[in-house]
């Protein structure tokens, strides 16, 4: 390949300091945006690589830490790409063993460094049984796919929409399509509304669901309301509730679905249920409640990689708690003989599995279904969701 090796070093030098910037205070994507407001001498291009050079280091996870940080680069873009100009400048050597398929790469890798998958995702003894563990820790070195879903009956407008501006897509379903990364939809303003950017398994979380025409729903912990529209756009004539910790959320939440076109009134509610509610929701009574549980996010680390450096072991229990308590603390306002969705978008058995088992056991729920969401033969996230009836 062509190069401009003083150009690979300069775009090297960026990462670096790039790198020692970041603190993990926030979002690895966030911190980039303000990075490159701080740093306007640099173009697209090397702006582009230093994304790249950056989330393919995070990819690494906890492995190679013990390395000088241009080392760990050569092993990234190694692992992570077919044709990389560091690996060209660094590791010339290399370059012949760079092929196609990523399983040759890892296998290469490991015979200079027996071991370091088990240390890319060290957490693997707490991977829910579904869990491929080497598919599963391997998929953190490709990317997730861009996936949409199509509110119904906008399907042809919005994949004629695409043709016209020559985005090529993948239909996966008649409202779910994959999109290639990087592309702007936001300039795509004929559509505007009638899609969300949702990923694939989070587009399955709802499959379980029974609702009935002007029943009336509860979405416990709402976040951006993705669930919800997805929820609407099923069963158009529900009566839903949104609730969240943040009211900042929930604003965002409104302006969501009023691009989305949704007409039908909603309520929505600041409520921490992390404590009883009672002085809140008072007799209310739902026919449907979704929980989408707060969690580790352990099964998207794929699209924050970072997250791989900066999670802590001790976290896991204290979001299974969490879990619990939210859970516990909604049921009382199910209708007996209805239907509770549990979701996380976490892999780990403490927060899918012994969840599942305490509303079994302690919360008089009896479960219907128990289905991993297993994204990584997707180039998508990974989730769990459990389907119980209140008895």
């Amino acid at each position: 390949m062509e190069y401009n090796p003083k150009r690979v070093h300069q775009q090297i030098r960026n990462f670096e300091r790039c790198l020692e910037d970041y603190r993990f205070h926030e979002p690895f994507a966030r911190f980039l945006t303000q990075f490159y407001k701080n740093n306007k001498q640099m173009g697209s291009s090397d702006r582009r690589m230093n994304s790249r050079y950056c989330y393919h280091v995070f990819r690494l996870g906890r492995a190679f830490q013990d390395l000088p940080l241009q080392e760990r680069l050569v092993i990234a873009e190694f692992l992570c790409e077919t044709e990389s100009a560091v690996v060209h400048e660094l590791r010339p050597e290399w370059v012949e063993q760079q092929k196609p398929a990523l399983s040759q790469r890892i296998a290469f890798i490991e015979s200079l460094y027996p071991g370091f998958l088990n240390q890319v995702f060290p957490w693997h003894a707490h991977l829910s049984d579904a869990i491929d563990k080497e598919a599963f820790i391997q998929s953190h070195f490709v990317q997730p796919h861009l996936f949409i879903r199509i509110q119904a009956g906008k399907e042809e407008q919005v994949k004629k929409e695409l043709s016209k501006q020559d985005i090529s897509f993948e239909a996966l379903s008649p409202q779910t399509l994959v999109l290639a990364n990087g592309v702007n939809l936001q300039a795509l303003k004929k559509i505007q509304g009638l899609y969300e950017v949702q990923d694939w398994a989070s587009q399955q979380s709802l499959q379980a669901v029974e609702a009935k025409p002007n029943e009336t729903w509860w979405d416990c912990c709402a976040a951006s309301g993705g669930k919800t529209l997805m929820l609407l756009d099923r069963f158009p004539t529900i009566n839903v509730l949104v609730s969240d910790i943040r009211l900042s959320i929930l604003r965002n939440l409104e302006e969501r679905f009023e691009m989305a076109g949704i007409k039908r009134p909603f309520r929505k509610k600041v409520l921490d249920l992390s404590q009883p509610v009672a002085h809140i929701m008072q007799n209310e009574r739902f026919d449907g409640l979704i929980i989408d549980a707060p969690c580790s996010g352990s099964g998207t680390w794929g699209r924050t990689p970072e997250m791989l450096s900066k999670f802590q072991e001790t976290e896991i229990q204290k979001y299974t708690q969490l879990q619990k308590q939210i859970v516990k603390n909604a049921v009382p306002y199910l209708k007996p003989g209805k239907e509770l969705i549990y979701i996380t978008c976490s892999v780990f058995q403490e927060e899918n599995e012994e969840v599942v088992a305490y509303i079994s056991n302690e919360l008089n729920l009896q479960l219907e279904s128990m289905t991993p969401i297993l994204g990584y033969h997707h180039q998508a996230d990974s989730m769990f969701t459990a389907k119980f009836i209140k008895i």
